[in-house]
């Protein structure tokens, strides 16, 4: 009898995606000589070798690339559709706080939107620094707290003009109308929310159309400008088509209130513009999605004879989503039940470094092994060993497995698209799930044309209990998994000497 031979990884990855196994990946991954590139430059298979796994790579420059990506394609689409208003492009920051993402979001062009109190003093102190530069807009958004209203009126009192909150109720505004210094205003509107009965939950955001008309009644007799009209359809675009016919009846509102109010000039879309991070098989023509939106919008404004407005983008996900990596090493393999897959046990927690994977009903990530691409495939299930919980897995057992070499123990994953919410959920240097330390991360920044790079240890016991509230004498048990420093990390990919590991920490790569 002869035996068929079992399909190795890159032949699998061919056929089910139609890549090889050397070249791209994704617009933020490719496969080089055998080596996983993230942004072409930095090496996550050296980075395995070099500090080991569980192991966060930040690799900023690819935020950059998303602003300019998204910008190129909005003058393509304006090119295209005639369209007469500006682009602005605004990062929603909820996404992702890290200083390194924000600043790196700043430093490509992108305005700035805010969700809450904190993130406004975050953007007043970077406005101080001019890391956030004058003129540049911030958009504050959601239900305001009277320190959140606080917040916006220290930073519009301390001279910047161009912090313009957006209304979510009418009380917001009573309180605002008080800010000795004049403000830019934007009223929500609250039948975008959830206009089609897809989106429940958002329509508790913003104002009704009496409430809007009402709010343009009061700014208009005070020393402020009612400057900005928002209409927030998602957050995914889902359905192209259907976004769009959702979104004209907003503009028809845009336009009417811009008949009487001279003084409106933006248009804020929102955001959910897809990303290529959870998917290896990902298309998505944006410019002709904004060249289609950009033609409702003119069309409409031509129905309505009012100009154009200047469009507002938010984008969160899309932003940050790729630029981050999380490396986790299986440290075990156990068998599945007859006729199930067998588990391939990760030395980290994957409901606690990516909690969307339990709270987003579908959501996927891409994860690619760093070797075995020569192996034999198999289809597998990924199993947190730092937890004792049943929900600790990937994929849910509603969805089919993975399929990753037959490698086993030692085998490392990058698991992509983890650079947006994950972390802002589980939280960043807290105590997590069953005490799961965070991962050692190495962030890399571009500086004058040259990769830098720079090394924050994984979280240590101490720290956590500290947190928990034990007392010092409690604080020196060592964590279970951390390793002697004469161990190797990863059983085929010995760990390079301390002194070469401490220069990794602190070093300038020469831009390619």
């Amino acid at each position: 009898m002869v035996q068929l031979k079992q399909q190795i990884y890159a032949e699998y990855i061919k056929d089910r995606h139609g890549l090889s196994g050397e070249g791209r990946l994704t617009d933020f991954l490719s496969r080089e000589n055998g080596q996983l590139m993230l942004g072409g430059r930095a090496n996550l298979n050296e980075l395995a070798q070099s500090h080991g796994a569980p192991l966060e790579v930040v690799y900023t420059p690819q935020i950059a690339t998303q602003v300019e990506r998204m910008r190129a394609w909005a003058e393509q689409a304006r090119a295209h559709s005639e369209y007469a208003g500006a682009f602005l492009y605004a990062y929603a920051t909820k996404a992702n706080f890290a200083a390194e993402a924000v600043e790196a979001a700043l430093a490509a062009g992108a305005h700035y939107e805010t969700s809450a109190a904190a993130d406004v003093t975050i953007a007043h102190s970077l406005w101080r620094q001019g890391i956030l530069p004058e003129g540049r807009m911030i958009f504050c958004n959601g239900s305001k707290e009277p320190n959140y209203i606080e917040a916006i009126r220290d930073l519009r009192t301390d001279g910047c003009e161009s912090v313009v909150p957006v209304l979510d109720d009418l009380d917001e505004l009573r309180a605002l109308l008080t800010c000795p210094a004049p403000l830019q205003i934007g009223v929500r509107e609250r039948a975008a929310g959830n206009r089609d009965g897809r989106h429940p939950g958002q329509d508790r955001f913003g104002l009704s159309a009496t409430e809007i008309e009402d709010a343009a009644a009061m700014i208009a007799n005070s020393r402020h400008r009612l400057v900005l009209y928002h209409a927030m359809i998602g957050s995914q675009v889902e359905d192209e088509a259907h976004f769009l016919d959702t979104l004209r009846e907003s503009v028809a509102g845009y336009c009417r209130m811009r008949r009487r109010v001279p003084s409106l000039r933006y248009l804020n879309f929102g955001g959910g513009v897809p990303t290529s991070g959870y998917s290896l098989g990902f298309q998505f023509d944006y410019a002709g999605f904004l060249t289609k939106l950009m033609m409702v919008i003119r069309d409409t404004c031509a129905a309505y004879d009012v100009p154009m407005p200047d469009l507002i983008g938010e984008f969160g996900r899309y932003t940050v989503a790729t630029h981050s990596v999380f490396l986790v090493e299986v440290g075990a393999v156990k068998a599945g039940q007859p006729g199930d897959p067998d588990w391939y046990l990760v030395n980290s927690s994957l409901m606690v470094s990516l909690p969307d994977s339990i709270l987003v009903e579908g959501q996927e990530f891409v994860i690619v092994p760093l070797s075995g691409w020569d192996r034999p495939v198999r289809p597998v299930r990924l199993a947190g060993r730092r937890t004792c919980d049943s929900d600790d897995v990937y994929p849910r057992p509603d969805q089919p497995p993975l399929m990753l070499p037959d490698v086993g123990e030692g085998l490392v994953l990058a698991i992509c698209g983890v650079g947006a919410y994950q972390q802002m959920i589980s939280g960043r240097g807290g105590a997590h799930h069953c005490l799961s330390p965070e991962p050692a991360r190495v962030i890399f920044s571009e500086v004058a044309g040259r990769l830098r790079s720079r090394h924050v240890p994984q979280q240590d016991q101490a720290t956590i209990m500290r947190l928990l509230g034990y007392p010092p004498e409690q604080m020196a048990v060592p964590l279970p998994f951390e390793r002697p420093a004469n161990q190797p990390v990863l059983r085929p990919l010995p760990m390079i000497a301390s002194a070469a590991r401490r220069r990794m920490r602190e070093r300038v790569v020469r831009m390619p």
